[in-house]
């Protein structure tokens, strides 16, 4: 096969949805109808494939994004299975930073859920193109056509139904292809890997041509070619039909849509067509852009082997004690041994194994090329959002960007001997995955561990135990707090001290001023042009984010401040870098707490789903927590409750919604925004 034939036979897909949609288990299915694997894992008996770490086995959930790799019809799929759950966003965030396609899973029953609508955007930050798969068709309350509606009412998009099912609820059978106007059944003897097309059952004949002639339509909104034939009033065959759906797909312009029930065997073999037809290569998307280091300038590299080596590290996995960097391969072509530049760290790193993943399991490689997702052992330096490339065409890729941490708790080691792991542990757990914050408190001297939710944090807690073999004692989570000022003030501050002998003099004037919510801190210099005290600047800003980080009045990190410096006071032969540094501190907190300083936590966007008869008791539960009720929207005999609660007010807020509903509410949390909980 020649190289642009390799190249295009490449699929790089990730798969994406809400907690419970069903990922792992499409997951699995694939894996054993593509002939990767010889047995089907479940999730519910903890021996799904792609969930090979304890913690997920136990929970049922999946908590770090696996790859692997599979073969169907030709085609090389590179699969990443993410997370569902809102703790572990970062996952899917760097896993879509790589990826060309993605797989978004919705459950039949409940259609677009609040974390699928999340990771559907970031999808939508990097522009990779997708496909939808209304899951569960099988369900009680089943309705594809809900589901399909809620793809356009709550995420924007055009959908091209191009399966559609035969019956729903216990009476789903199979789907229908739009496309080609087939019906296919499954053989459950053989777990659904045996599957044959019939002429579509006389009941469906009406709805499925119809399905077509709406599907045709929707596409000639969004595809030129389609629209020509489509006023011309021609037949367009399924071939004409398929490269229209591929265009509009990498376009993004429209989201070609399957159905089945993967855990009863399902619809999966049409989806795994649709991969290949409908989700891009890597010679269709776009050339990766970057910075030349040296110059300065903004530089491309083609998905071409020839081409220098570009690629882009989007995971750290520790495994039996060694560091595992997953990477991306944009350009050229990498083989063991090779010398490899690491732009972001400035140092030179050597590929000792590379490999082909699959879940926890590996193959070795003698090159790995352009397109491909591989691991790479024996880089010392390189972490999450690195670039590797080639030394001789160095190029700088954009980094994957990091969440802020919202729930914190102090830890320390059981035993002496776990005091002395603990810091290589806790290194490690960082490098693993970059929501991760670790910081020793100056008062107490205690270690703090902050994360994105309870249950993040709980899954570190058992990681320190299980994987490094360090127990450690852990205080109550803790809410992680923010402050900001809701007034202007001015301040001088001077340093005048005698030290070593030396007399120390430096003086400076800053005014403080509140910005509009997650517009983050800004320092701007009002001196005028040749101003003595401009040699000081750089201190002085350094000084000025240091007093912001370390906090004004409650001691939190100040966060929306413009700081303004006025005026520097430099007195000949008595000013030093240190003076104005010291003076620049005392300024901009002296003035942060006379500009009417407030104390922000964690304000969640809280979505929970009841059964009508549980309604004023949970509004009356969810009202006691400081919550605001923003929507309430009825969903068969359900009702959705939309809102925004301060995090510290959500504590044990599972528990007591099981409690007041005999099991059966369900909610998601998730980050909105730091404001006042009274506010």
């Amino acid at each position: 096969m020649s190289v642009a034939a390799r190249l295009k036979n490449i699929r790089n897909i990730g798969i994406i949805a809400h907690i419970d949609a069903g990922k792992t288990t499409l997951t699995e299915r694939i894996l054993y109808y593509t002939g990767k694997t010889h047995k089907m894992g479940e999730v519910h008996n903890g021996a799904a494939v792609m969930d090979w770490m304890p913690e997920e086995q136990e929970r049922g959930i999946t908590i770090t994004s696996a790859v692997t790799t599979c073969q169907w019809r030709e085609c090389l799929i590179n699969i990443v299975d993410t997370p569902g759950h809102v703790d572990f966003t970062i996952e899917v965030e760097r896993s879509l930073r790589v990826l060309d396609g993605a797989i978004g899973v919705f459950d039949a029953v409940s259609g677009v859920e609040p974390q699928s609508e999340t990771v559907w955007h970031q999808a939508d930050k990097y522009r990779v193109p997708k496909i939808a798969f209304i899951n569960k068709m099988d369900r009680v309350g089943a309705d594809f056509e809900a589901a399909v509606q809620s793809l356009r009412d709550r995420l924007g998009v055009q959908p091209l139904i191009i399966t559609m099912p035969m019956g729903q609820e216990d009476r789903f059978q199979g789907v229908i292809d739009v496309l080609r106007q087939k019906a296919i059944v499954w053989d459950e003897v053989s777990l659904g890997a045996v599957f044959q097309e019939i002429d579509i059952p006389k009941a469906y004949e009406e709805e499925a041509y119809q399905a077509r002639e709406e599907m045709i339509e929707a596409l000639a909104e969004v595809d030129d070619q389609v629209m020509e034939s489509y006023l011309a009033e021609e037949f367009l065959p399924p071939e004409d039909l398929t490269a229209g759906i591929h265009r509009a797909t990498v376009a993004l312009k429209a989201v070609p849509v399957y159905c089945g029930a993967a855990l009863r065997n399902k619809g999966v073999q049409p989806l795994l067509d649709g991969i290949v037809r409908f989700l891009p290569n890597p010679t269709e998307v776009p050339p990766i852009e970057g910075e030349n280091p040296h110059t300065g300038l903004r530089e491309s590299r083609p998905a071409r082997r020839e081409a220098p080596l570009a690629a882009l590290a989007f995971k750290i996995a520790m495994d039996q004690g060694r560091r595992l960097t997953y990477v991306r391969l944009y350009s050229g072509t990498l083989k063991p041994g090779q010398d490899v530049y690491n732009p972001v760290k400035k140092v030179h790193e050597k590929a000792a194994r590379i490999l082909r993943m699959h879940a926890n399991q590996r193959e070795r490689l003698d090159e790995a090329r352009a397109g491909n997702l591989v691991g790479i052992m024996g880089l010392k330096y390189t972490t999450t959002g690195d670039t590797l490339c080639s030394p001789e065409a160095p190029i700088l890729l954009e980094p994957i960007g990091s969440y802020i941490p919202v729930m914190s708790l102090a830890i320390e080691p059981k035993t002496r001997d776990d005091q002395e792991k603990l810091e290589l542990a806790l290194n490690r757990l960082m490098e693993e995955d970059p929501s991760v914050r670790v910081e020793t408190d100056e008062d107490t001297g205690q270690i703090i561990l902050s994360g994105m939710g309870e249950l993040h944090l709980e899954v570190l807690i058992h990681r320190l135990e299980r994987d490094f073999n360090t127990h450690v004692l852990a205080g109550r989570p803790q809410v992680v707090h923010r402050e900001t000022i809701h007034q202007t003030a001015e301040v001088l501050a001077a340093f005048d001290r005698e030290l070593a002998g030396k007399r120390h003099y430096g003086a400076v004037k800053v005014r403080v001023q509140p910005r509009r919510r997650g517009t983050g801190n800004q320092t701007v210099s009002r001196l005028p042009e040749g101003h003595p005290g401009l040699v000081y600047l750089p201190g002085i800003e350094e000084a000025v984010q240091s007093a912001l980080l370390a906090g004004a009045a409650f001691g939190h990190p100040v966060v929306d401040v413009l700081v303004e410096l006025t005026d520097v006071e430099v007195r000949e032969g008595l000013a030093s870098d240190m003076a104005f540094r010291i003076a620049a501190m005392q300024a901009v907190k002296q003035a942060c707490r006379e500009a009417n300083p407030v104390l922000m936590e964690p304000i969640m966007r809280v979505e929970i789903i009841i059964p009508d008869e549980f309604l004023g008791e949970v509004i009356g539960d969810f009202n006691a927590r400081k919550g605001k009720i923003e929507d309430m929207q009825s969903k068969g005999t359900s009702k959705v409750i939309t809102g925004l609660a301060p995090l510290s007010g959500m504590f044990g807020y599972s528990t007591a919604l099981r409690s007041a509903t005999q099991g059966r509410g369900t909610f998601t949390m998730q980050f909105h925004h730091y404001g006042s909980s009274d506010k």
